[in-house]
């Protein structure tokens, strides 16, 4: 690889993706991982085929996967979710592998929610936890998503511990009430040159 990869992740309602906007508008490469996931699951036909011997072709609708119904399915049975990431996880590592090789900027970032448990950080020269406060997180999922809090509690409990995912991170970047992304953006930068140099 020709770039520093620096892994971004956070839990739901963290701000990660905002902070992820951030450094793309300082011009770094940032690699989207659900995005990518979204891509190859209904562009990959390798993918796709193990997808529908798993949940049926009707998964696809109208050539489009089905993703309420899949994290209705998947959240209800963990041999399920298992199953269908074992089949995602790899294309999206071998698609963030061929991104990161023409990649010539110092410094790129992938930002995933589960970078750890996806086994992407793997991939990265360090990693990046953001956080913020429980409360915060499911009032800004609650508004972006126009979820319940039940529904955003489900997808909280379902993630990697708090705690966990900044035990296993370099650094860790607070993202509360008041926090100003370009400074949280700016700190980053500051960190990848003195983590890296």
């Amino acid at each position: 690889m020709f770039t520093h990869l620096i892994g971004l992740t956070g839990g739901i309602g963290s701000g990660k993706s905002a902070i992820a906007e951030g450094l793309r508008a300082l011009g770094y490469p940032t690699y989207d991982s659900d995005r990518a996931a979204q891509s190859l699951i209904n562009k990959n036909l390798a993918v796709r085929s193990q997808i529908e011997l798993l949940f049926g072709s009707d998964i696809y609708v109208n050539g489009e996967y089905d993703r309420q119904r899949v994290s209705g399915l998947v959240f209800a049975d963990p041999q399920l979710l298992n199953k269908l990431n074992a089949i995602v996880h790899p294309a999206v590592m071998s698609d963030l592998r061929q991104w990161a090789k023409s990649q010539t900027a110092r410094f790129s970032f992938i930002e995933s929610a589960i970078l750890f448990e996806s086994g992407l950080d793997k991939l990265c020269r360090a990693t990046v936890c953001i956080t913020a406060p429980e409360e915060l997180r499911i009032h800004r999922t609650i508004r972006r998503d126009n979820a319940t809090e039940a529904q955003v509690l489900a997808r909280i409990h379902n993630q990697m511990a708090e705690e966990e995912r900044q035990k296993r991170a370099s650094w860790v970047i607070h993202n509360d009430r008041d926090a100003d992304i370009g400074e949280l953006c700016l700190q980053i930068q500051k960190f990848c040159s003195t983590f890296v140099d």
